[in-house]
């Protein structure tokens, strides 16, 4: 009869693996290796968790030594880099590696459920295809894509390629047929395709499966049923499913003949995880690329700053498409509306009005585009000053008009709205600003025979309906679309010809300094949902209208010109000088407590901890949002020139962070997206 000591990392805080025995039921019996899932008891539950280590003895006194209940030998172990990766992720982001590697397992294995399992297997083994890489409606690329379709499927080992394409260039066209060249050279090769959106997958997946039809494809999002995921993931896992998309959670998935990544919109803020582990999936598959010594295609029309820095310097190879894909199809031209001289009426401008109109009279599509759900931002007593503050936030509560309902959307409390104002009486109170649903309503009044249909988080709350809203916008059965960011990328609307943006300068005084680079990413990803196709004998050319006050403001300058190098170039100098991301690298410590001087004084007691040359520790501030859920929040910004530097400092400082007594809950993350 064998026996071991297997250790095993489990779903904790703690930052040390536990020590279990295994005694085999025969002298046959195989003993655990690293990489297996087990069943083990932890305090009253039964958890799984990896075996890390097998060894032959242990400094657990025996009579505290439990048993592990189970070895899932139903599915082969994770392999060496798997592991590795999670490591890396787990270093890198202060993070005990249970808490990372655990989750990213489908719940199903980590509940440890053997008839699911097997239900798992079985249900692949009847609707997984064959593998033939056979591509099916292959168009022709023109001379800029086959180029850089040659130089991915060219590039030897590790070799990150930044695809700079304009909107509508045909990049997801140079991924499929790049996947396509990639599979067919290697007959168990794998490839891995990321979105930063869930809402973005329904398209992408089907066109992936249109156009491989004879080709195992595994999916892996948030939004997927339980045992749907983990099919997807066996899928993945095994090697049968050749080509895995996915959003940022699919990054930590087991891919083990992983030869191709590709991230598509790679400067998306959805590719940074918000809670738990704050990882980000564009980082960590750049590093996974290297791990492996594979390619990684990084795509987008408005690459992240620090990307086109990497780019820049020759570090990323740089892939230019600045034409449109579709013969004849050109991008839209932009035009700015003054509002200062052009008054809007209910939030429209004359120019925007008769734009709209003349879609409709030729029976093209219009958008108009507003990155602000609801109804108004906030209600308002005009006799005494009364604002529809949040009782548990320090935020308005946003007035949601069709649900006759005040909703905070930090919180999520929701209350119905008051017949007169709770300070004085007055029963005349006005909505301030507008939102999607406002606007929808200001368009049904001025149009109403037009087909209006407005896509926000609040219009597409059932599963399902987002995507059945987006098809019937492809079918033509949609006049007007109204969308907040849903709408802003990824999608191809072919009778698409204008696009209204209704508010966009409330970015232009954002506290973060990212803020513009993420408006002018926005404004040229809403932008490039117009003239997809050529122009139509008698129809519109393409058209962008941008209603704001500030018309002489470089930023609107660069986004009419479609000069993304021109603002890059600026961006990367103002960052220079103010010595912010990419030149300085940061980690930010958030603190929450029932009081504020508890979040602050907790945060205080750690910037005290430890000094180090080349370390900038800011003061503790209150966080733009104080108040949450009547929790009070802080945060201390810990910055230095070098990355070494930082990491260093970071695993120091979190030992001794944990080690304070203290009731106030605190979380570290590493470079922030937003301060």
């Amino acid at each position: 009869m064998l026996q071991f000591i297997v250790q095993v990392a489990l779903d904790t805080p703690l930052d040390f693996y536990f020590d279990y025995r295994w005694v085999g039921e025969s002298a046959d019996s195989k003993a655990p290796v690293r990489g297996q899932l087990a069943r083990v008891p932890f305090g009253q539950r039964e958890v799984v968790g990896l075996v890390m280590a097998v060894k032959e003895s242990t400094d657990v006194p025996s009579g505290k030594l439990r048993d592990v209940i189970a070895i899932q030998e139903h599915i082969t172990p994770l392999t060496e880099d798997w592991l590795d990766l999670c490591a890396f992720a787990a270093g890198y982001y202060q993070r005990p590696l249970g808490e990372v590697a655990l989750p990213c397992l489908p719940k199903n294995l980590r509940v440890s459920k053997p008839a699911a399992l097997v239900r798992a297997f079985k249900a692949l083994d009847k609707e997984l295809p064959a593998h033939s890489p056979v591509m099916v409606n292959k168009p022709a690329l023109h001379e800029a894509q086959c180029k850089a379709a040659e130089a991915i499927v060219n590039a030897q080992g590790f070799a990150p390629i930044l695809l700079h394409g304009v909107t509508g260039s045909g990049k997801t066209e140079v991924y499929l047929q790049a996947t396509e060249q990639f599979l067919a050279h290697t007959h168990d090769a794998q490839v891995m395709i990321l979105v930063p959106e869930i809402n973005l997958t329904p398209q992408l997946e089907s066109s992936i499966r249109s156009r491989f039809p004879n080709m195992a494809v595994a999916t892996l999002h948030s939004g997927l049923a339980e045992g749907e995921r983990m099919r997807n993931w066996l899928a993945a896992h095994t090697g049968r499913a050749r080509i895995v998309l996915g959003t940022r959670l699919a990054v930590l998935a087991s891919i083990p003949k992983l030869s191709l990544i590709i991230i598509d919109e790679e400067h998306d803020p959805s590719y940074k995880q918000q809670e738990g582990l704050r990882y980000s999936a564009r980082d960590l598959a750049v590093w996974r690329a290297r791990q492996l010594n594979i390619p990684v295609v990084l795509g987008s029309a408005t690459p992240s700053v620090e990307s086109w820095q990497h780019g820049q310097s020759g570090r990323y190879q740089r892939l230019e498409l600045r034409e449109r894909a579709v013969k004849d199809a050109v991008l839209p031209a932009v035009r700015l509306i003054d509002t200062e001289k052009e008054r809007p009426q209910d939030g429209f401008t004359a120019p925007l009005i008769n734009a709209v109109k003349l879609r409709l009279e030729r029976g093209e599509q219009s958008l108009l585009f507003l990155n602000r759900r609801g109804y108004a931002p906030v209600l308002v007593c005009d006799s005494c000053g009364w604002l529809s503050n949040c009782m548990r936030c320090t935020s308005f509560m946003v007035l949601h008009k069709p649900e006759r309902r005040l909703r905070c959307h930090h919180c999520s409390l929701e209350l119905p709205i008051p017949r007169s104002c709770p300070t004085c009486g007055n029963t005349d109170l006005q909505p301030l600003g507008r939102g999607t649903q406002r606007i929808e309503e200001g368009l049904q009044q001025r149009f109403p025979d037009a087909r209006i249909l407005r896509i926000d988080a609040d219009s597409t709350r059932l599963k399902g309906s987002a995507q059945a809203a987006l098809d019937s916008v492809h079918r033509g059965e949609v006049d007007i679309l109204i969308g907040t960011q849903m709408v802003a990328k990824g999608h191809d609307f072919q009778g698409l010809t204008l696009v209204g943006i209704v508010n966009p300068d409330t970015a232009l005084f954002s506290h973060d300094y990212r803020a513009s680079e993420r408006l002018f990413a926005q404004l040229m990803q809403v932008g490039g949902r117009a003239g997809r196709t050529a122009q139509k004998e008698g129809g519109s050319a393409s058209e962008v209208l941008i209603q704001t006050r500030y018309p002489q403001h470089p930023l609107y300058a660069a986004v009419v010109a479609h000069d993304y190098d021109r603002f890059a170039a600026a961006l990367l100098e103002e960052r220079r000088y103010a010595a912010l991301p990419p030149f300085m690298y940061q980690s930010l410590l958030r603190a929450e407590a029932r009081s504020l001087e508890g979040a602050l004084d907790f945060l205080h007691q750690a910037a005290s901890l430890l000094q180090c040359p080349h370390i900038v520790i800011n003061e503790p501030i209150p966080m733009t949002v104080t108040r949450v859920a009547n929790v009070e929040r802080a945060q201390l910004l810990v910055e230095s020139a070098s990355r070494p530097a930082l990491q260093s400092f970071l695993k120091t400082w979190m030992p001794e962070l944990r080690a304070i007594k203290t009731s106030v809950k605190w979380q570290l993350e590493v470079d922030p997206v937003s301060i």
